[in-house]
């Protein structure tokens, strides 16, 4: 199977802004669990086994890393360097297996193995982390991790459809990577593998972005997400379900994602990421 992503049209970018953060893609492990949640929102979704390319850019959806401008050099990111391996990094178009078995073995016993679509490993969380921000993904073929098993749970009051709150349930084996995810080590894993990333991220499209920024504009963006405790209204359309309330609806891919891991989901992952955002950035982090 060709690259996952050179031969997408690159449209002209606009710059996002200051947004300034680290890396959820880095591991499927973080970043997957995005798309995941978009997924089981759509009870009928394509698999993501037979990719070819990837959609255009949306014109006014531009990442701020598409300047020649790097905000956040990888190099400034001084979170336990030495942790680092020093193997020497294999080709794009060859480093499945070695990342398939990083990210396990990163993964402290979780069952991330069976969890993750196992071609195209870093192109696909790169394409995942840069549609983040947006608010469509543009094809479900490039997400990094399977589907949870059956549809999103709902049930009924005074005539209105929600999101059941077992509905959380489903996630649990990714929940349970993510916690088991020792940020420090995946931070040092990143680093050390960054140029795969950047790579992958040039293919995407973007051959003066870099990956890295990009990765932080998502994760803030998540990190900004509404915090909600209530149930949650949804509507059928076709085979998706949307959110009845339009100022969700309108949220970017990774905040709806945020939104729908329900409230105690929502409060772990956006810890984790903090962390992560915060070794990326050349802070410490306690172990």
């Amino acid at each position: 199977m060709g690259p996952i992503v050179n031969h997408r049209v690159r449209k002209k970018q606009t710059p996002y802004g200051s947004w300034i953060i680290a890396i959820v893609v880095l591991a499927a492990i973080v970043a997957a669990g995005v798309y995941l949640v978009r997924l089981a929102m759509q009870p009928s979704t394509p698999t993501a086994s037979s990719v070819q390319s990837l959609p255009a850019t949306p014109a006014t959806s531009a990442p701020a890393s598409a300047a020649s401008t790097i905000q956040h050099p990888i190099a400034q990111a001084n979170a336990d360097p030495a942790s680092a391996s020093t193997t020497p990094l294999p080709a794009l178009a060859d480093s499945d297996a070695s990342v398939m078995d990083a990210l396990s073995s990163l993964a402290n016993g979780s069952d991330l193995r069976t969890l993750l679509v196992p071609g195209q490993i870093i192109a696909r969380v790169v394409a995942t982390v840069d549609a983040l921000p947006r608010q469509s993904f543009g094809s479900t073929h490039i997400l990094p991790l399977r589907t949870p098993k059956g549809t999103m749970q709902t049930s009924q009051a005074n005539g209105v459809t929600l999101i059941d709150a077992h509905n959380a349930d489903r996630y649990a084996p990714y929940m349970t990577v993510l916690q088991n995810v020792d940020p420090h080590a995946l931070v040092a894993w990143y680093k050390h593998n960054y140029p795969l990333f950047q790579q992958a991220y040039r293919e995407l499209g973007y051959p003066r972005g870099y990956f890295n920024d990009r990765a932080l504009a998502a994760i803030d963006d998540m990190l900004a997400a509404p915090e909600l405790h209530d149930s949650i209204a949804v509507t059928r359309v076709g085979s998706h379900y949307v959110f009845v309330d339009p100022r969700l609806q309108s949220l970017s891919n990774g905040q709806r994602l945020m939104v729908r891991l329900g409230p105690e989901n929502e409060a772990q992952f956006k810890a984790k990421l903090r962390m992560i955002r915060t070794l990326l950035v050349g802070e410490q982090v306690a172990h």
